[in-house]
């Protein structure tokens, strides 16, 4: 790659949600990006940030909560005071990211930003690399660059990519248009897009100019707009802290596909590299399942405290225990065994689900306390 435009390029790793459907390992004290859910030895933030190193270098930036600040900077040691935001609240994507972009922005209108989440797993690592060499150059030319996941079956929890025509991108000859961000389909609907070879799903990959994005984002959000550029404009002074206190509690709360990736699409601003790679949301425990293989194999996975003696008797499952005791599975296939300190969770893989709806319920009853 041209060490001129490698320059230009900085991460962005939005590092928000809790996680609900891996409650109660994943909480809104300790979100399921801070924990090791593949057995690699590395934690979900980790192996994204090691991922963008080899292009990024050091310029890379993290949005989270105020709440995690102690944990992602233990993780990330390197991260310096200047990259790392922290939310005072949960504003959506489009406040995190945009955010991102004005503070980039007032250092150099040239760069050119990649935001890529903090909970997702990722391999071939060198492949992402590729395809986001690829994104670099195509956004280089002016574009929002998305990279698409290639659907593996018709899944409806996903929203969908429609591409268009190849943009003979030197550098990047798999970059095509896109003609529109579909949302998330019935089964149906998803079988037809995955029929007609079209259509990528959107894990939610944007890099863009720090200019692009923020111009949709002021033609579209306006009001966000002005509230991030203010807070952009204190953020190397010492009212940082003072003006995100006054602004951040009252902007829009948006995604960042409706208030950008959307209307960029219907003005033809949108690219998207086609992602050959593997990529999980580890959106659940069956989803742990897949991304422990070698443990798999073996019955049980067991994801906590290894001191944790399982003892399995034709059983197979995910078993996470924060304390040293034996937990013993009798003739029971696909269990999922969540043991903390205050909360136990029961269930299966096939219902792995709907772990969420437990703890909207929760939510409901006023049990904060354990969510």
């Amino acid at each position: 790659m041209n060490a001129d435009l490698l320059s230009r390029f900085h991460g962005v790793i939005p590092a928000g949600g809790v996680g609900t459907r891996l409650w109660p390992l994943s909480r809104a004290s300790a979100p399921k990006f801070l924990h090791d859910l593949t057995g690699s030895g590395s934690t979900l933030i980790r192996a994204t940030y090691d991922r963008l190193v080899p292009l990024a270098g050091e310029r890379i930036m993290v949005v989270t909560g105020r709440a995690h600040r102690g944990a992602v900077v233990s993780q990330l040691p390197e991260l310096c005071d200047e990259d790392l935001v922290l939310e005072p609240e949960p504003r959506d994507s489009a406040a995190a990211i945009g955010l991102a972009a004005a503070i980039l922005y007032r250092r150099d209108p040239n760069i050119i930003m990649g935001s890529f989440a903090a909970d997702q797993v990722i391999e071939p690592v060198e492949v992402f690399q590729a395809a986001l060499s690829e994104a670099i150059h195509t956004a280089a030319t002016g574009k929002i660059v998305t990279i698409g996941i290639h659907p593996t079956h018709p899944s409806t929890g996903f929203g969908y990519i429609r591409t268009g025509e190849p943009l003979d991108v030197p550098n990047a000859p798999t970059a095509r248009g896109v003609v529109e961000f579909v949302e998330k389909p019935d089964e149906d609907t998803a079988r037809k897009y995955l029929a007609s070879g079209g259509f990528f799903w959107n894990a939610g990959m944007f890099v863009a100019p720090v200019s692009l994005m923020l111009k949709h984002l002021e033609s579209n959000e306006p009001e966000l707009y002005a509230g991030l550029v203010k807070i952009a404009d204190a953020w190397e002074t010492g009212r940082r802290d003072q003006v995100m206190r006054e602004v951040w509690p009252g902007l829009p709360k948006i995604a960042i596909d409706y208030a950008v990736a959307e209307p960029a699409a219907a003005a033809g601003d949108v690219a998207v590299i086609p992602g050959v790679f593997n990529w999980d949301d580890v959106g659940d425990f069956a989803a742990i399942g897949r991304l422990n293989k070698a443990s798999a194999e073996e019955g049980i996975i067991n994801l906590g405290d290894k001191q944790v003696r399982v003892y399995a008797d034709n059983a197979t499952g995910v078993v996470y225990s924060d304390r040293p005791r034996v937990i013993a599975l009798v003739g029971i296939e696909d269990v999922v065994v969540v043991d903390t300190a205050d909360a136990l969770l029961v269930t299966t893989k096939e219902h792995a689900q709907r772990v969420k709806q437990t703890v909207e319920r929760l939510k409901e009853q006023g049990r904060e306390d354990v969510l």
